[in-house]
């Protein structure tokens, strides 16, 4: 199945973001349907600066407040082209700019 484009993904951005992020801006879940979960990693990437590294401890810090299972987030991000990681260092390297 080929991944959806991001730009097509994001037409349904607000609904999805009612549907898994809570008032307090954690998720309830992540979601399993890849369409949705672009959409909340686009989210998830804006903590994260252009230019700049994060390592593994900062990635995870700013990927707490969003949901306990750190590493599935960090994977998905990395997978999907949100962040790219080499030598223990992880940078922003997708997603869009200021949503």
């Amino acid at each position: 199945m080929d991944r959806p484009a991001l730009d097509d993904a994001l037409a349904d951005r607000e609904a999805v973001l009612r549907a898994f992020v809570r008032p307090d801006g954690s998720l309830s879940a992540i979601p399993t349907r890849i369409r949705k979960r672009l959409v909340v990693l686009n989210e998830m990437a804006q903590a994260f600066e252009v230019g700049e590294t994060y390592d593994e401890t900062q990635v995870n810090s700013s990927l707490r407040a969003w949901h306990d299972d750190v590493a599935a987030l960090r994977r998905y991000l990395v997978e999907e082209g949100f962040l790219e990681r080499r030598d223990g260092r992880y940078w922003r390297a997708g997603g869009t700019i200021g949503t």
